[in-house]
C-alpha cells in the first residue's frame, strides 16, 4: 500500500513539474521576428495528376487567394471570404510582379504559397491602410479556370 500511495505522489509531482515546464514556455510574442523574403519564394502545395494545360503570360486566369503580411499574419485579403475569384491577364501588369511570375507554368486546380518580397509586392507605397511600404506578404492561391477552362473542362477537351 505504501508503494501505491508513493507511486501516485510520484505521479502528482511530476505532473505539476510538467505544468510548471509549460507555464513557463517562452512567450512566442516576444520571439525574434522572421526574416522576411529576398527573393520570391513558391511553393507548391498541390499539383494536379493530370495537367494539361500551364499558364503563361498572356492567359486569362481565375485565382482564389488568401492574403497575409509576412511579419505578422494579418490576413488583408481574401477571395474565398467573398466566394468569387479574381481573374485577370497574367503577365500584363494587372496585379502585383510576385504574382504574375509566381502564377506562370501553373496547372489548373495547383495550389502554391507564394512569399513576396517587398519590391515585388506594393513596394515602397504600401497599400494603405492595410499593407505597410515595404511588406512582405505571404499569399495561399489555387488556380482555378486558364482562359475560361476548368479543370473540368480541360480533361474533358483532351479525351
Amino acid at each position: 500500500m505504501k508503494l501505491f500511495t508513493l507511486a501516485l505522489v510520484s505521479v502528482g509531482l511530476l505532473g505539476l513539474s510538467i505544468t510548471g515546464v509549460c507555464a513557463d514556455a517562452p512567450d512566442t510574442k516576444d520571439a525574434k521576428p522572421r526574416t522576411p523574403p529576398t527573393s520570391l519564394q513558391i511553393g507548391v502545395k498541390h499539383r494536379p495528376e493530370e495537367c494539361p494545360v500551364r499558364t503563361k503570360v498572356g492567359d486569362k486566369i481565375a485565382v482564389h487567394y488568401e492574403g497575409k503580411l509576412f511579419s505578422n499574419g494579418k490576413v488583408f485579403d481574401s477571395s474565398l471570404k467573398r466566394g468569387e475569384p479574381i481573374e485577370f491577364t497574367l503577365g500584363h501588369g494587372h496585379v502585383i510582379k510576385g504574382w504574375d511570375q509566381g502564377l506562370l507554368n501553373m496547372c489548373v486546380g495547383e495550389k502554391r504559397v507564394l512569399k513576396i518580397p517587398g519590391d515585388l509586392a506594393y513596394g515602397s507605397r504600401g497599400a494603405p491602410p492595410d499593407i505597410p511600404a515595404d511588406a512582405a506578404l505571404v499569399f495561399s492561391t489555387e488556380l482555378m479556370a486558364v482562359n475560361g477552362k476548368t479543370a473540368k473542362d480541360l480533361l474533358h477537351q483532351e479525351l
